[in-house]
């Protein structure tokens, strides 16, 4: 008998694949270039051409096994010392090598840390809006994931309401920032605040609660904006990061947890990922993929097309009169529906063949995602559908 949880879930898909399905549908019958296709947070610009370079380099040059070979349980132990290293000279950190534990992707980072720091049962406290997989990453752990309502003001921290969620069954928080979907960045004074919260809880609780910090748009940072380093802040963070959209390869699942190495038990926390590796069946990430990225760290795509895109965007939703929080960082925009029922909005945006995501599953009824990794020319020509469509529907 196959299993009815899996059976399940499948009544309820990602709505972020599920729109996605659409556009490439509907890109078959039109031609994808006349749909304009905001679903899915797909890194669009190119792979930087030195990374395409040591890649051709290492397979002409390097020894198959050393390339191909499995690596340690943890990671390539000199790649992780690269990982150290930069992560020290970028944000002023003390990690060794011991503290880094090599990852499929950010996800594979969150799956490992969550398991790490909690029990099943255990409480693990995020804010909305945050990624819909959250609830799959932490609920199929055994532990129990809860949501903070939004500050749709910000959409920094809720203080408020976050202090009256915490309770002694927390044991991790789960922060994301630059955050999925709305793109801001938690500024120091959100990231001191919840450290002094934290702090006291623990004393309070009598144990440790850990931040584990999903980076993956860490490095996708807009003009004048900045972006701290969240284990700056807080001694028990676990640092979750990717290289998917820093160097546009998420197909080739490569990211990291990286435990403060002033965290308790921060020697024992990268083996005791690999032991979790054990029970989730996660082996590490391909040695060439680790061994090429360590060759070409602090590397990084063309990442300022975001930020064109972004400004184009959000200039043209704000003359629209919708309400915006202006992101920060990644390439994502959350704004608030022009009804109240974001999923009724994002379907009538379909009819002028543009693909929006409802803010329903990323805890926001009433808001909706825009993911503008696609080409600049692409954005520009969406502009007048968008116009189209408000001024059809809501005018």
């Amino acid at each position: 008998m196959v299993s009815q949880k899996y059976k399940d879930m499948l009544q309820a898909k990602s709505v972020i694949r599920e729109m996605s399905a659409w556009a490439n549908k509907r890109g078959s019958e039109i031609g994808y270039d006349n749909v304009f296709d905001y679903s899915l947070g797909n890194p669009s610009v190119p792979v930087p051409q030195a990374f395409t370079d040591k890649m051709i380099e290492l397979l002409q040059t390097r020894d198959t096994m050393e390339l191909h070979g499995y690596s340690q349980s943890q990671g390539i132990p000199s790649v992780r010392a690269k990982f150290a290293e930069y992560l020290n000279k970028t944000y002023g950190m003390n990690y060794t090598a011991e503290h880094i534990f090599m990852t499929t992707g950010a996800a594979g980072a969150v799956a490992h840390a969550v398991r790490v720091v909690t029990q099943p049962g255990d409480e693990v406290i995020t804010f909305a809006p945050f990624f819909p997989e959250y609830n799959h990453y932490i609920n199929q752990s055994g532990a129990v994931l809860k949501i903070v309502p939004a500050d749709t003001e910000s959409f920094q921290i809720n203080f408020e309401a976050f202090e009256q969620m915490i309770n002694e069954k927390t044991m991790a928080i789960l922060v994301n920032t630059p955050n999925n979907p709305s793109g801001i960045v938690y500024s120091a004074e959100t990231l001191t605040k919840l450290a002094s919260v934290l702090e006291a809880k623990q004393k309070e609780y009598g144990h440790d609660i850990f931040i584990i910090s999903d980076e993956p748009y860490r490095d996708i940072v807009f003009d004048g904006v900045d972006a701290p380093y969240v284990s700056k802040f807080y001694d028990n963070t676990l640092s979750c990061y990717s290289f998917a959209k820093s160097l546009s390869i998420p197909g080739e699942r490569l990211g990291y947890v990286a435990a403060n190495p002033k965290c308790t038990d921060a020697e024992l926390i990268s083996v005791m990922c690999s032991q979790v590796s054990r029970g989730i069946g996660h082996n590490c990430p391909p040695s060439i993929i680790q061994i090429a990225v360590a060759e070409v760290l602090g590397l990084a795509a063309d990442l300022d097309v975001y930020e064109k895109n972004m400004k184009l965007l959000y200039d043209e939703l704000v003359s629209l009169g919708f309400t915006c929080v202006k992101p920060g960082g990644t390439f994502y925009i959350f704004p608030k529906a022009l009804e109240e029922d974001s999923i009724a909005f994002c379907q009538k945006a379909l009819k002028y063949d543009l693909v929006l995501v409802p803010g329903d599953s990323f805890g926001c009824p009433g808001y909706f995602r825009m993911a503008y990794c696609v080409t600049t020319e692409k954005v520009e020509r969406s502009l007048a559908a968008l116009r189209r469509f408000v001024e059809a529907e809501y005018r």
